[in-house]
Formats: C-alpha cells, structure tokens, sequence
C-alpha cells in the first residue's frame, strides 16, 4: 500500500518538536560545533551539562574508532568505571579491536600474547567460544585481509563496536541510548511495513525508507 501524500502533507508539525529531535540526534552522535550553531540558531535551551558529556564521550567513540582500544577502555573506565564489568559483550569486543590492530600491523606474537592474557579468559563461557576462533582464525593468514574473517578488520567492525560503546555510555548515564530521530525511524519503518501486510491483498515489497526519502 502506497499512502497518499495528501494524507500527511497537510499534517501540522511543531517546529519545536523538530528543533528537539534534530538536537537529539545531534547530541548522541557528539557533533559538538554543529550542536552549539544548531542552538544558537534556533534559540534553543542548552541541555543540562551537556558539553562536558559530550566532549568525553567524542573522545572515546574516535578512540575506538580509530582503534585505539585501549585508551578508549582506559576514558570508559574513568567515566564509568563499572560499565565494562558488567557488560562483558562490550569489553570483549573493545579488546577484539586491540588484537586486530596488532594483526594488521604484523605483531603477531605480541597478538597472541595479547590474546592469551586478555581474550581467552572470555573462553571460559560458551558464547565467546566460536569468536575467540574467528580472530585467532586471523594468524593463519600471512594476509590477514584475504582471510575468511577479513570483515573483522574492516572500518565497519570498529564503526559497530564504538557505536555500541557510545549507546553504552548514554544509557549507564541515564540518557537515551537512541537518539529520538532514529526511534521515530524505526517506528515509521515498522508502522508501514504492518500497513502494507494488513491492507495490501497482494504481498507487497518490504518498505524501504531508503525509496521512501526518495519519493
């Protein structure tokens, strides 16, 4: 089912409400100049403490992504010194990045080591298993690029892992872990693929935002 513009091109929107999800999504991704411009131009309020926040928060998503693990386990544990003790995925992960770092500059006895030492501790629970053998799966290969698991290696692992990081962060300081621009996305997404199920007498193709935004 395809909705007809007219159905909600005449919709009153709030332009308040708009200023506060843009802010939002610009808050959780630390878009710091881009959020005091935003604010300056709109006259918003300035969120409680947010600078300081974010600043912190910048600092270890581009640690991670670049790759520099270990500083950013070292700023996490300084702004939430409690929060990679409890979750375990996230610490894992974090030290994952370490270890590819090493493979891919060619220290790979100091990769094992590193391994050895901070990894297969994580063995001891089944659910870590079958990773710990994806990344030492990574030694075999002179070319560590051309192995099975080169994805592990990619700008888009460290993207996942310092994005999950960052949520992390968010929600451990009792803030959204998503933003509200993305929860309205995800919601827009759901209510039209139901629609399309429910009032379509044909299967209709999955909706696709990416077409919609288009359209």
């Amino acid at each position: 089912m395809d909705v007809d513009p007219r159905q909600y091109e005449n919709a009153a929107i709030n332009d308040s409400d708009i200023h506060n999800i843009v802010l939002s999504y610009l808050v959780h991704n630390c878009f710091k100049e881009t959020v005091e411009s935003f604010i300056s131009c709109t006259g918003m309020k300035q969120p409680a403490d947010y600078q300081e926040d974010m600043e912190k928060r910048k600092r270890i998503f581009h640690f991670a992504l670049e790759g520099n693990a270990l500083k950013a386990i070292e700023l996490t544990e300084q702004l939430a010194d409690d929060l990679l003790e409890k979750n375990k995925d996230l610490h894992f992960d974090l030290l994952s990045l370490h270890f590819v770092k090493l493979v891919c500059s060619r220290k790979c006895t100091e990769a094992l080591e590193f391994a050895q030492t901070k990894l297969t501790p994580f063995g001891k629970v089944q659910n870590y298993v079958e990773k710990l053998e994806d990344f030492m799966t990574l030694l075999a290969y002179e070319e560590p690029e051309k192995s099975p698991m080169f994805h592990l290696l990619s700008l888009e692992y460290r993207q996942q892992v310092a994005d999950s990081l960052n949520r992390a962060l968010l929600a451990h300081a009792n803030l959204p872990s998503c933003s509200a621009m993305e929860r309205l996305i995800q919601q827009t997404t759901v209510v039209r693929q139901c629609l399309n199920q429910e009032l379509s007498k044909d299967p209709p193709p999955p909706f696709s935002l990416k077409d919609f935004l288009k359209s």
